[in-house]
């Protein structure tokens, strides 16, 4: 029997060096070879005490510092960074100043936000020493005009301080992550973080107007434009955002605010299988618009993994079930958020899509149900995951994706596997773990066999390899693999136009 039940849940332009123009020529002319030419004939050099001496020469005192352990790893420990050379700027010149060093001693660079990638991209484990550009003293939120729904921050300001200046303003940054607390706007949008809320909002490319950067030959790009129709040619703040620093370094950003939800309504809701879930979405979609803020779907082994490593979290259901939907509405003041999940409920009971569900009384609730979801990943970390996924399929494909992989899986052993993720947008996180008993030490011999069955039948079904997290070094030969040639052709004849010395965060995104 269906039931509803409500929740009790409480500088400078760079001087070409003479020696590098031939390889700058050679560069621009050969496209897509260009990359592995220079890396050949001009390899690059350590960030060494020599290099960091010119540094402080240059730039203010207490900006030059050697790095430390948080500076040299990433949350998965995947990768380990090599010692290096932390520079703190606290101007957009400063910055200019340091990339234009970086390039005359061919020395790379790393850009750093919060470290909270998970791709490997913050962090260098081979080849020399890198210089680490750190942004976490460019934190001015240099304007906010309400009237306009725009702010202008600089790169190091953390995500939630975004949230925070945008609702002291009443107004609303959605970009939602679970490491908000943590990550750094210049590192959403080097990366294009997705997060909650891109079923309504979009990823972080579609919430930014303008940029600053420093281009790789030491230039300071002057984009912070507020303008939302600009027709002048090629929109460079495309092209620098999703790059992961290849390109340049961003420096601050004119960011898209939006009217706060005068009511919000969030309900937790059991489904019978994802592809029931699609049809609840798209009902939900019929009957509220664009107002469908989150549409999360969780799989019952994340609950469990909360239960047996988080059982500190609060659960919803005693026993919880195979497939549930967080759903989140940002409603209009005349609306009634209770009275239109109510609705929704009954409609999608009517129609079998749903047979039981819990609906948040207070904010209070309502964060109790984000807890759950924002807790899946660390339950997932403790843990031990034999192989991580980040992927996205075409909507109307997410069921038979997880039916498949399911199936294939089973065929190469016995996994539990956690399948959650923002499906609204079409984004899974499917991760495989061991049973019971066991480690991901006993399946080592078989990650690479799990990634490449889920990434080749992800890109079978007209998915991506990477939904939000970016290439980084994790990923490059998956990039290499399942990316289209013409594509890959043009995204290393721009590497090679705009960073010909190859110094901007070497070996992510593109070999090098």
């Amino acid at each position: 029997m269906c039931s509803m039940r409500h929740c009790e849940m409480t500088g400078g332009v760079r001087r070409t060096p003479v020696d590098s123009v031939a390889a700058i020529a050679l560069a621009l002319a050969s496209g897509a070879g260009a990359l592995d030419h220079l890396v050949m004939t001009h390899p690059l050099n350590p960030a060494d005490a020599i290099f960091a001496e010119k540094l402080r020469s240059a730039l203010p005192d207490g900006t030059v510092f050697d790095a430390t352990a948080r500076y040299l790893e990433e949350p998965r420990g995947l990768y380990a960074g090599r010692s290096a050379v932390v520079v703190k700027p606290r101007k957009v010149e400063e910055v200019a100043t340091l990339i234009r060093l970086a390039g005359e001693a061919r020395v790379g660079v790393i850009p750093y936000g919060g470290g909270t990638g998970l791709v490997g991209g913050q962090v260098a484990s081979e080849g020399p020493a890198p210089l680490i550009l750190s942004m976490e003293r460019m934190t001015a939120v240099r304007a906010v005009y309400p009237d306009e729904n725009v702010m202008v921050v600089e790169a190091g300001v953390i995500l939630e301080d975004v949230q925070r200046a945008a609702e002291d303003a009443d107004r609303l940054f959605p970009l939602s992550l679970a490491a908000q607390g943590t990550a750094r706007i210049g590192g959403n949008l080097g990366t294009n973080a997705g997060g909650t809320g891109v079923l309504r909002y979009g990823n972080t490319r579609d919430l930014c107007l303008g940029l600053e950067a420093v281009l790789p030959d030491g230039q300071i790009w002057h984009g912070l434009t507020r303008l939302r129709k600009n027709n002048t040619g090629y929109d460079l703040r495309h092209l620098l955002i999703g790059a992961e620093g290849t390109l340049g370094v961003i420096t601050a950003a004119a960011l898209k605010l939006f009217a706060r939800p005068a009511q919000t309504g969030t309900a937790l809701l059991v489904v019978d299988s994802p592809a029931a879930a699609l049809k609840l979405l798209s009902m939900a979609r019929s009957q509220f618009g664009e107002m469908v803020s989150a549409f999360e779907l969780i799989h019952r082994q994340g609950f469990d993994f909360l239960t047996e490593k988080m059982p500190e979290v609060r659960q919803p259901f005693a026993t919880p079930l195979e497939w549930s939907v967080l759903i989140e509405l940002g409603l209009a003041a005349d609306m009634d958020p209770q009275e239109g999940l109510e609705r929704l409920f009954g409609d999608a009971a009517e129609a079998g899509l749903v047979h039981d569900g819990l609906i948040a009384q207070s904010s209070g609730q309502a964060a109790d149900f984000w807890t759950i979801r924002e807790s899946i990943p660390e339950g997932n970390r403790r843990v031990g995951s034999v192989s991580s996924h980040d992927i996205s399929v075409p909507l109307g494909a997410i069921p038979e994706f997880i039916i498949r992989a399911g199936e294939q899986l089973a065929a190469m052993g016995d996994f539990r596997i956690n399948c959650f993720g923002h499906v609204g947008d079409g984004n899974l996180h499917y991760n495989v773990f061991p049973q019971v008993g066991r480690t991901r030490a006993d399946h080592e011999n078989q990650r690479d066999a799990i990634k490449a069955c889920i990434h080749d039948l992800t890109h079978e079904l007209g998915g991506s390899i990477s939904a939000e997290h970016g290439i980084g070094r994790l990923k490059v030969g998956d990039l290499e693999k399942y990316g289209d040639p013409a594509k890959l052709s043009a995204m290393r004849a721009i590497k090679a136009a705009l960073d010909p010395l190859g110094i901007m965060n070497p070996g992510a995104v593109l070999r090098q």
